[in-house]
């Protein structure tokens, strides 16, 4: 998928399908394959659109939510989407909520899965040391229920990533950041209808966490998934791309 990254104008965005846009948003280290499972399932009735969120390369200054959601904001403005189907894990669910709350009428479905906004156990409660591979191999199979999901491939990337002092220090802030910007107060305004997908053994975004999300946000519908860490869509691909479709056919709360 990296291959196909097409740039233009200050984005970088995957693109691939025909339809509706389902936008899909990742995670503070997470990659174009995070949704490889979604893009296969859902490119065929939708244009299923991944911007890649300048992380590593914001200015440290406006390393935080609010900046990557003016991206995003920036993005579909620049592409002209109308009715955004918008999918956010972790950080990317995060931002999608700040876009949700301010940009109403353009987005048709909000779709949450291991969420920050109200609560997130970053790093699983330490933050990351450089050169420690054990430590980084750890950190990464907390992230799921199932630790062989935490291939050594994956391992390898995250710890590349955290080895270089400038991105470690832009991932540092941008936690910090989504840990501060708690957004309880501000999800009553938003009526979109929207779809909770979680792992029943999150311990990123515990369950109470998509508990406090499903009461606040009154027009959510709320699905669980057994043995399932912060990011369903890799662990469950077939489970959670089921329940989705399920869910936009008939977008009802729950």
């Amino acid at each position: 998928m990296e291959d196909r990254v097409i740039r233009e104008n200050g984005f970088a965005y995957f693109e691939e399908g025909e339809g509706p846009v389902l936008m899909l948003l990742h995670g503070l280290m997470g990659a174009l394959s995070n949704f490889s499972g979604v893009v296969e399932h859902f490119k065929k009735d939708y244009r299923v659109v991944i911007p890649l969120m300048p992380i590593f390369e914001i200015n440290i200054l406006d390393a935080g939510v609010k900046p990557l959601y003016r991206y995003i904001r920036d993005f579909i403005e620049f592409k002209g989407y109308e009715q955004v189907s918008m999918l956010g894990n972790s950080l990317g669910g995060h931002v999608a909520l700040v876009y949700a709350v301010n940009h109403q009428p353009l987005l048709k479905h909000l779709i949450l899965t291991g969420s920050s906004g109200l609560y997130e156990n970053a790093f699983g409660g330490s933050y990351p040391k450089r050169g420690d591979y054990e430590f980084i191999k750890k950190k990464v199979e907390i992230t799921f229920y199932d630790p062989a999901i935490a291939t050594k491939e994956l391992v390898d990337e995250v710890f590349e990533i955290i080895n270089d002092r400038s991105k470690l220090v832009r991932i540092i802030s941008i936690a910090k950041s989504a840990i501060r910007h708690n957004m309880a107060d501000e999800l009553h305004v938003i009526q979109t209808p929207t779809c909770l997908i979680w792992g029943r053994n999150d311990i990123i975004t515990p369950p109470e966490v998509a508990e406090e999300f499903h009461q606040r946000l009154r027009n959510s519908a709320l699905f669980w998934i057994d043995k399932c860490g912060h990011a369903p869509m890799m662990e469950h691909p077939e489970t959670f791309n089921r329940l989705l479709e399920g869910w936009l056919r008939n977008p009802v709360p729950n």
